[in-house]
This record gives C-alpha cells, sequence and structure tokens, in this order.
C-alpha cells in the first residue's frame, strides 16, 4: 500500500469508529523561494479536496495565520467544500541551544494574550462564510471562551490551560460561564454567538487600521 492509500485508509477508519467530523491539520511551513502564495493555497485545497473524496463526514480546516489574504483563503476552502474553519494553528518556534550550538525544539504554551489574533478574524468572517468557525489559540480562561463565542465562534479549543493545570478546569470554566450568563440574563449560548462580530459591532474599524490611534492612546506606561 502507497502512503496516499494508507492515508485515505486511515480516515475511513476514523469515520468508521464514529467520528462525527474530521479536522484537517495542515502543519506546512513552505520555505522554497519559488513557491508561489498560491501555490501554498493550492495544497492546502488539493489536501481538502482528497480528503472529501474518502470521507462522507463533515471536514474542517485548521488554517495558519501566514496566508497572504486570509479571508480569500478562507472563503476558498468553504467554497472547497470546508465546513469548518479552525483559526489558528500555532506553529512551534526553533531556539538555539548556545552550549551545545545545535538548533533546540522548546514547546512554549500559549496565554490569553494570544486569543486576540484568531478573535480578530473569527469575528471578521462571521457571517460572511456558510461554515462554522472555531477558535484554538488562548483559551485559557471563561473570559476567553466568551470572547470567542461573541466574536462568532461555535466551538473554543482549549489545551494549554489543561496540560498547565488539568482537566478538572473544564468544570470551573463551565460554571463560571453559567454565572457570568444568569447574572446577565443570557438565555442561551446562541444568543450570545457572533453578538459582537464585526457586522453587529457598532464600531466596525475597531477590527481594522482605523483602531490603530485608539489603540496606541490605551497605553498605560508603568511607574
Amino acid at each position: 500500500m502507497d502512503a496516499r492509500s494508507a492515508r485515505r485508509g486511515y480516515r475511513s477508519l476514523i469515520e468508521d469508529a464514529g467520528a462525527d467530523a474530521l479536522e484537517l491539520n495542515v502543519y506546512y511551513l513552505p520555505t522554497s523561494v519559488e513557491l508561489s502564495g498560491r501555490e501554498v493555497e493550492n495544497i492546502y485545497l488539493d489536501m481538502l479536496s482528497q480528503v472529501k473524496e474518502s470521507v462522507t463526514i463533515p471536514l474542517a480546516m485548521k488554517l495558519s495565520p501566514f496566508f497572504t489574504s486570509i479571508a480569500h483563503m478562507a472563503n476558498r476552502l468553504v467554497e472547497q467544500g470546508a465546513r469548518g474553519l479552525v483559526f489558528f494553528n500555532r506553529f512551534y518556534q526553533p531556539d538555539f541551544d548556545l552550549e551545545k550550538l545545535e538548533v533546540a525544539p522548546r514547546l512554549v504554551l500559549s496565554n490569553s494574550n494570544e486569543l486576540r489574533l484568531p478573535l480578530r478574524w473569527v469575528a471578521i468572517l462571521y457571517g460572511r462564510l456558510l461554515a462554522d468557525l472555531a477558535i484554538t489559540s488562548g483559551v485559557h480562561t471563561s473570559e476567553d471562551v466568551l470572547k470567542g463565542l461573541m466574536a462568532g465562534a461555535k466551538v473554543t479549543i482549549m489545551a494549554s490551560e489543561l496540560l498547565q493545570n488539568g482537566v478538572r478546569r473544564i468544570k470551573e470554566i463551565l460554571r463560571e460561564i453559567e454565572a457570568w450568563m444568569d447574572t446577565r440574563e443570557y438565555e442561551s449560548v446562541a444568543q450570545m454567538i457572533g453578538s459582537m462580530s464585526q457586522n453587529k459591532c457598532a464600531e466596525p474599524a475597531a477590527f481594522e487600521r482605523a483602531n490603530y490611534m485608539k489603540t496606541l492612546d490605551s497605553y498605560l506606561p508603568i511607574n
């Protein structure tokens, strides 16, 4: 069996095992100076097409934040058949070991500040694409989950927080979300989804360059 047939077999096994959907996590860093942006996009699209041929369950694609036009690429993936988009793949960066003079892999867990990049793009794309959106970078607290939902995510994905503080955090965060919703008289999560997206925001420019000066003005120096 060749590699392509093997991959097709694994995908079918995942579906047969009872999976309701499949996420394609393309961890690809283009380094060739001759490879164009369009060619990089086509790698993702071709992989999506190949997987769609071998399964019948819905497919989600995990995106890199480094596309020239994230909105256009997201739209192409949806047109190609992606039912969901996950923002963003978090590429790990190599470090240098100055004692051994080697390139050293070092795992650095995320923090809540990393939520802002996927939060922004989910808020911009919500309501513009016929696909469900998910956030998977910087989700650590109940506030992070709430922000993701209000931006337009149907799903917020948590990993680093559970590695640091254990799976007990799931119950704690759910309890905090329920308390927050009760205090503000929210009847359902669906009521929140997309409520602070760009197309529902009173100041849409807050998600774009027009908010630059206001952001600088918000800085408070440490005395």
